[in-house]
């Protein structure tokens, strides 16, 4: 089959037209790297090479969207691009060209979370929830951990804030529930609930 015409149709898309009325949609790179021109023949192999260059080049285009718009997992993207259509070898593809290059990074996303939801107040285990939701390696967990020790008097702010009568028991189980919903531990709800004059031991 013989090239019949390249139709630019943005900036960086082109379409690739044949003299069998088939058409390829690609990218300005991928015209580029093979070479493509008005007349030239492409073989089997070649059509397919292009075939396959296009599906990646139009997939790392949406994945560098994707990420312009908000931080992404390694998983996040490749379910996105998926979820878009995308085959899962090229979503793989574009993920090992992101990481490559370092737009996308698991570890230092996964440091992000952690200070994020921190942050905001949420004990360790809401985090390690988030951790997993968003597809972080479990390896990489422990380390990104340590930067909610930043923030490990928000348990104490939060209590100091919402708690008006350390010994009315409804009280302290509606604010020992909420933060229990925050991923904390019984275990610190109780001790900083003490350090507030609390008997937790006979309230939870």
């Amino acid at each position: 089959m013989i090239v019949s015409a390249l139709k630019q149709t943005s900036s960086e898309r082109i379409t690739v037209l044949f003299d069998t009325g088939e058409e390829i949609k690609t990218t300005l790179s991928a015209v580029t790297e093979l070479r493509l021109f008005v007349g030239r023949e492409l073989d089997a192999v070649s059509y397919e090479e292009l075939a396959q260059l296009s599906a990646k080049t139009l997939g790392r285009e949406k994945a560098l969207e994707y990420i312009s718009r908000r931080r992404m997992s390694r998983k996040e993207l490749k379910d996105k691009l998926i979820e878009k259509g995308e085959d899962a070898a090229v979503a793989e593809y574009c993920a090992d060209w992101l990481e490559s290059r370092g737009f996308i990074d698991d570890a230092s996303y996964s440091c992000a979370v952690v200070r994020h939801y921190a942050a905001k107040g949420y004990g360790e285990g809401r985090i390690r929830q988030e951790l997993n939701r968003r597809g972080i390696a479990k390896e990489l967990w422990d380390d990104a951990l340590g930067e909610a020790s930043a923030y490990d008097g928000k348990i104490d702010k939060i209590i100091a804030s919402k708690l008006k009568d350390p010994s009315d028991r409804d009280e302290v189980r509606k604010l020992s529930a909420s933060l229990f919903r925050r991923g904390y531990s019984w275990e610190d709800i109780r001790a900083a609930l003490g350090r507030y004059g609390s008997d937790t031991e006979e309230q939870l």
